[in-house]
């Protein structure tokens, strides 16, 4: 079994209760913000990652940084969440669990996520014309944009909704041009 399979086996069973247990306290679209908050500090952070993945920090300095880094800006609920799994020795699993839980909770609010990369920066105005192009095309009630810069593309963007992409870069057109120039 892949590591990835074996987070993932781990990961699901956390993320489903935690929205079971927010949706019967009401508290789904408020834990929703909590984690995602969450999850922006630890990608924005490899130190607060390494220190909770390491079996030799204790459980208590894990639950004190946590306490001093969260406990007044999220929920109880959510800080009582992540104290649970510093308990449990599941804390390292901590992006696995987020990423499953936004995962879940975006099917459940029939939320489509769209990965797009550009190689130049978006508009607000842009981005809303792909939102509503993207819910049109996918029959969502919303969809999240997940916005990448990549100047590889040279110009234009790609989009990446589950599996499809749809490539409307300057490099993929030349990309495009060149095997067909190739096979003639």
């Amino acid at each position: 079994m892949s590591n990835q399979g074996f987070k993932e086996k781990i990961a699901v069973p956390y993320a489903e209760a935690l929205i079971n247990h927010a949706q019967s306290a009401d508290l789904l679209i408020e834990a929703t913000k909590d984690l995602s908050s969450i999850s922006t500090v630890l990608s924005q952070s490899k130190d607060l990652q390494i220190l909770l993945e390491n079996p030799l920090v204790s459980g208590f300095i894990k639950k004190e940084i946590l306490k001093q880094l969260f406990e007044n800006q999220i929920n109880t609920f959510v800080m009582n969440f992540l104290l649970v799994l510093v308990d449990r020795r599941r804390i390292s699993f901590l992006n696995n669990i987020l990423e499953k839980y936004l995962e879940l909770v975006y099917i459940l609010e029939s939320t489509t996520i769209a990965e797009l990369y550009s190689a130049i920066d978006i508009s607000e105005v842009q981005q809303e014309s792909l939102i509503q192009k993207i819910k049109s095309m996918t029959n969502s009630n919303q969809v999240k944009l997940v916005i990448s810069k990549d100047i590889n593309l040279i110009g234009g963007f790609v989009i990446k909704i589950g599996s499809k992409i749809i490539d409307a870069s300057l490099a993929g057109k030349l990309k495009r041009m060149s095997l067909y120039l190739d096979t003639n």
